[in-house]
C-alpha cells in the first residue's frame, strides 16, 4: 500500500512535470494508520447478514419471539421488497430477512450451514428453547456431532436454516 508524501528523493511531481510550489510529491509506503483504516475488518462499522425468504412473517416470529432478538428495523415496498432486521444489543451485527413481492423461493443450504449463538447461561438457553418449542420448532439433531457433544441445541427456522444455541462463551 502506498501514499503520496512530501520530501526529498525521487518525486512524482517531477516525473509528471507538475510542481506544487516548493513541495515535491513522491510515493512512500503508507503509514500503519492508513493500512488499518483501509483494512475492511478494522474500517467496517457494521456487519449485516441478509437472506431472502418466502415466509417473512414466520421467520420474523422465529427470530423475534423465539430467539428473542431485537427488531431494529423494518421496511415495506422498497423496490418490491419487504424486510425486517434483527440485531444483538450493540447492533454492530445484525440479520436481515427480505421477501420479494412476487415471491422469493430460497431452498435452505446443507444442514451444516449454521447461525451459532453462544449463550453460556443455562437458564437463558432453556428459555429460548422453550419459546421455540411453543412456536412449533423443536430441537433437531445436529449434522456435526460436536454440537451434541457440547450439549448445544440445534433448531431449524421456517425455511430450514439451522440455528445453534451453544452453551459456551465462544472463541
Amino acid at each position: 500500500m502506498w501514499a503520496f508524501g512530501a520530501g526529498r528523493g525521487p518525486h512524482l511531481g517531477a516525473r509528471l512535470g507538475a510542481r506544487l510550489g516548493s513541495a515535491r510529491l513522491h510515493l512512500v509506503p503508507a503509514p500503519p494508520i492508513v493500512r488499518r483504516v483501509l483494512n475492511l475488518a478494522l474500517a467496517a462499522t457494521q456487519l449485516r447478514v441478509a437472506r431472502a425468504t418466502d415466509q417473512l412473517q414466520a421467520v420474523v416470529a422465529f427470530y423475534g419471539e423465539g430467539l428473542g432478538l431485537e427488531e431494529i428495523g423494518r421496511f415495506t415496498g422498497h423496490a418490491g421488497y419487504d424486510g425486517v432486521m434483527f440485531g444483538l444489543p450493540d447492533r454492530s451485527y445484525h440479520l436481515e430477512f427480505t421477501q420479494k413481492a412476487d415471491g422469493s423461493p430460497c431452498p435452505a443450504p446443507s444442514q451444516d450451514n449454521l447461525l451459532v449463538f453462544y449463550v453460556p447461561d443455562a437458564e437463558a438457553r432453556q428459555k429460548v428453547g422453550d419459546r421455540l418449542i411453543r412456536l412449533g420448532h423443536g430441537p433437531v439433531a445436529a449434522e456435526n456431532p460436536w454440537w451434541e457433544k457440547i450439549e448445544a441445541l440445534t433448531f431449524e427456522d421456517p425455511d430450514g436454516w439451522r440455528v445453534v444455541i451453544a452453551p459456551t462463551t465462544g472463541i
